[in-house]
């Protein structure tokens, strides 16, 4: 039950990695650093946006419309972070 709990806290941290760099990449496209008609940043971004929709959708819709600002990242971090803290304080009851 050890590995099970080890690769589902690999999985949300590998979440968290996407999360992060997806926020940081929006931040240098809209400053101008990074321009989206490169062909790597155009796949690592539309590869991101696929890959985080599922998550930010959902809160997308719970959330109140902000204008420009997007919640969403935001909620989905402290979601991962509040799952590792119940996994690894609960993770002594299951072994």
């Amino acid at each position: 039950m050890g590995s099970l709990i080890s690769i589902l806290l690999m999985l949300l941290q590998l979440a968290q990695f996407f999360i992060i760099a997806h926020v940081v990449m929006s931040w240098l496209i809209n400053f101008n650093i990074l321009n989206v008609r490169q062909q790597l940043v155009g796949t690592i971004w539309y590869g991101l946006n696929r890959l985080l929709e599922p998550i930010y959708g959902p809160i997308r819709r719970v959330l109140p419309a902000m204008g420009g600002l997007d919640l969403a990242p935001l909620v989905a971090l402290l979601v991962i972070f509040a799952l590792r803290i119940i996994i690894v304080n609960n993770a002594g009851y299951v072994m």
